[in-house]
């Protein structure tokens, strides 16, 4: 317990002042509210520490026990001594568990200012207890009722003495008396046991059903027999005409003493639900990351000239979600969180244009250059940090409205706190030990029980912890359930390439550790695949991301898996001739990455579509086809599915048409031919995918909860100015001239002859004084300064309050006082 300073404090403010400044900089950093703006001086401070907000804010982040602590603190006396405490928590009997954890859960909340006090006077704060004690409207979280005192008020003096007459107690002479009589009695164990033996057993079933809570029950007017002997002698007492409460003291005699059923000192343990070795964790998890990452560039890839529309109220449609969905082979949840996954990284955003779509951003052209170790530390970064939920998508919001995929309503604050904490919990587990979900739930619920029990936050807590688990797993952060070494790396667990008890360092070390552990686990990319004489080429690994994309354009992938299969058909060699590739350059790039010999139907089907490809020429007539060879000509005008494009023959080897140039190439294709489009100048046109980019993107911001955890220079600043502010506030000053004097909390009045005097005396000796301000915007403030020069109408001089040299001009100072010797 922290040691006494100079005698018990009377308010919050004197304990905050008797604190050192590192008890102080605990209080800021624990509660970051209370520097926004940084308050002025220590009482200022206690005040804000004391406003509903703040408290409440501060009592959601409690555990379970600690908040317990807090609870019995509201049911107990005001003040109360700590041997109080221990028996509301421990009970009659004692309890080994609480005695060693309620020195620590005591301590947080006098950390957190929200109990103050010696241990001989506890006393939890005004707003706390207003939150935390019983009421008829509210019940305590302990399910205690009302004290004596508090249910006797306003009770005839008659029915008081009548009672306590009943409960075989001496009359009194006035109801203050009473009530402290009927008080003894119930604090009494063996009077009130003596009582209780007396008490018929139906009576005692009432108790029972009343004694944990809630403590109210109905009573009709003509109340049983049972209910009728303890209202007679108090151990019920009418809240209402049809209400009775079972008052606090009796309550807690027959709790054995206990404020809670079942006070819970120690966390529960996180269990394990499988285990496995690490090396197979490992490996697992790098499977899987890269799997993300093959994803992620499949989906961007399909958005590569310009992804789906934005609709109006932002976000994607549902039938733009299932075909990527579609794309990706996945389910619709699944491609939510790429497509989410993605847009956090800054790979994907909206253009932007009147006609707004998604398209991939600048950063993503960068970001597929990076090894693939470093692609997937990018995008571990952003789901870590991220506060987007995109489990939420399909559900509806408080108004009815279903929530899209990269909509505006996906942020929870929460989120980022649950997500780390789930994987923090599953760090503290061995390597390679995959952590039972309902445990690490129940802990949580534990860790911030407040916050789990505030309806629909409770089961949103919840929901993102079970998605955490998932998402880690789809990531490759966790394999096979248990959390990798690169994802203990990424976390800044202790015993990754780090001194045991250091801590993780920033996030940029962290997710250098993660790559550097995830880099050597990661498959080599190959360089050749293996030609099958069934026109299928099978990728037995990764491939070289050129080699990829070539194949993609000159083949069809057929299937996905630990081997891709790529089927080449006339539509898609065709494609690869359409981008500019000749025949002989798909022989050679046939023969120069296939580890088998090019089988001879291949070869046959790229000569075949070869000799067709270009035979056909068309241009703008609206169009026009020319070839050299008429007979072909006029197989297709004999063609009856020529008839829609318009065709007419302008000279033996050109055809001319009605449609567009497009619609003709098109029509041809269908048709069984393969032309080929040319330039004004008669060249062949090489179609290639014209890839569509956004403007430059920023990643969206987490949104924060709350203000941000405060860094070691702001909270430095911010202790010197509140212990500068005080000193201003609460320095011993010189009695002034009785006309002059201020009263409290006024500022001082001197004239600008006296000002100048005084000030120029100060720069003399070199002491202090104390001087009123009003800054150019009108605001007036109490200020002690040591002047250090004064000419020119200013005066400059070190500023006890802001801790810095100021200039202030003589002019808008409104007065000076001098400080007492004795002054600190």
């Amino acid at each position: 317990m922290p040691e006494e300073r100079g005698g018990s404090p009377r308010t919050l403010a004197e304990a905050l002042r008797a604190r050192d400044d590192e008890e102080l900089a605990a209080l800021l950093r624990a509660r970051p509210d209370l520097l926004s703006p940084v308050p002025n001086d220590v009482t200022q401070l206690a005040t804000r520490a004391g406003t509903r907000a703040s408290v409440v804010r501060a009592l959601e982040r409690l555990d379970r026990f600690t908040l317990q602590t807090a609870e019995a603190l509201a049911v107990a006396p005001d003040p109360a001594p700590y041997g109080t405490l221990f028996a509301l928590m421990a009970g009659d009997d004692g309890d080994a568990d609480v005695g060693a954890a309620l020195p620590g859960a005591l301590g947080t909340l006098r950390r957190q200012a929200l109990v103050w006090g010696d241990d001989d006077r506890l006393r939890l704060v005004r707003t706390a207890r207003e939150l935390l004690a019983p009421s008829p409207t509210r019940p305590s979280p302990t399910g205690l009722g009302p004290t004596v005192t508090e249910a006797t008020a306003g009770m005839s003096p008659g029915r008081l003495q009548e009672i306590v007459a009943a409960a075989g107690l001496p009359t009194t002479h006035d109801p203050v008396s009473a009530v402290a009589s009927l008080t003894a009695l119930f604090t009494d164990r063996t009077r009130m046991a003596d009582l209780l033996d007396t008490a018929p057993s139906d009576a005692l079933a009432v108790l029972d059903r009343l004694v944990w809570g809630p403590p109210y029950g109905e009573v009709t007017a003509d109340p049983t027999p049972p209910v009728r002997w303890l209202r007679d002698r108090g151990l019920l007492l009418p809240a209402s005409a049809r209400t009775v409460v079972l008052p606090r003291e009796v309550a807690l005699h027959l709790r054995a003493g206990r404020a809670h059923r079942v006070p819970e000192p120690v966390p529960p343990a996180v269990a394990p639900a499988a285990e496995y070795g690490p090396q197979a964790v490992d490996n697992a998890a790098a499977g899987q990351a890269y799997t993300a990452l093959t994803t992620i560039e499949d989906l961007l890839k399909d958005w590569h000239e310009g992804g789906p529309a934005v609709l109006r109220a932002g976000g994607l449609a549902v039938r733009d979600l299932k075909r990527a969905a579609a794309a990706l082979d996945t389910s619709e949840q699944l491609a939510a969180f790429w497509i989410e996954l993605a847009f956090a990284a800054g790979l994907v955003a909206s253009d932007g244009e009147a006609d707004e779509r998604y398209a991939p951003t600048p950063a993503y052209d960068e970001w597929i250059e990076l090894p693939p170790a470093e692609r997937w530390g990018e995008l571990a970064v952003a789901w870590l940090t991220a506060t987007r939920t995109p489990g939420l998508v399909g559900s509806q919001d408080a108004k009815g409205r279903t929530l899209s995929v990269l909509g505006p309503d996906l942020d929870r604050s929460a989120a980022v706190e649950v997500r780390r904490r789930v994987l923090e919990l599953a760090a503290e587990l061995p390597h390679g030990t995959a952590p039972a979900p309902e445990s690490l739930l129940s802990r949580l619920r534990w860790e911030r029980p407040l916050r789990e029990a505030a309806g629909s936050t409770k089961d949103l807590r919840a929901r993102v912890a079970a998605w955490t688990l998932s998402e880690a797993e789809l990531l490759g952060v966790s394999g096979r359930g248990a959390l990798s070494t690169h994802g203990r790396a990424l976390l800044g667990a202790e015993g990754v390439d780090s001194a045991p008890g250091a801590d993780g360092g920033t996030l940029a070390d962290r997710r250098a550790r993660a790559v550097k552990a995830l880099a050597p686990l990661l498959p080599e990319p190959l360089d050749h695949v293996l030609l099958q004489a069934d026109l299928t080429a099978v990728a037995p690994g990764p491939l070289d991301r050129p080699l990829a994309e070539t194949l993609a354009v000159l083949a069809e992938i057929e299937s996905k898996g630990g081997a891709t299969v790529y089927r080449f058909t006339p539509g898609s060699v065709r494609r690869a001739l359409d981008a500019g590739m000749a025949a002989s350059d798909v022989h050679a790039f046939l023969a120069t990455h296939s580890r088998t010999p090019v089988p001879q139907p291949l070869s046959y089907l790229v000569d075949d579509v070869a000799r067709r490809h270009g035979h056909l020429r068309i241009g703008a007539a609206s169009a026009y086809v020319r070839c050299d060879d008429d007979a072909v000509l006029g197989e297709i005008l004999a063609d009856k599915r020529s008839h829609g494009l318009g065709l007419r023959r302008l000279a033996p080897t050109v055809l001319a048409a009605q449609s567009d140039p497009g619609t003709l190439l098109e029509g041809l294709r269908a048709m069984g031919y393969a032309p080929a489009a040319e330039s004004a100048e008669g060249d062949v046109l090489i179609t290639r995918a014209h890839a569509r980019r956004t403007p430059p993107r920023t990643p969206p911001a987490p949104v924060p909860e709350g203000p941000p955890v405060p860094d070691g220079t702001l909270l430095g600043a911010a202790v010197k100015a509140i212990r500068a502010g005080d000193m201003a506030a609460t320095v011993v000053r010189k009695p002034a001239a009785e006309e002059g004097r201020p009263r409290a909390g006024e500022l001082p009045r001197t004239s600008s002859a006296e000002t100048l005097a005084t000030v120029q005396a100060a720069a003399l000796t070199g002491s202090a004084v104390w001087i009123g301000y009003v800054n150019a915007e009108g605001t007036a403030s109490q200020r002690v300064i040591a002047p250090v020069r004064v000419e020119g109408g200013f005066v400059t001089a070190f500023d006890h309050t802001a801790d810095e040299v100021r200039t202030y001009p003589l002019h808008r100072i409104t007065g000076v006082a001098e400080l007492a010797d004795d002054a600190g």
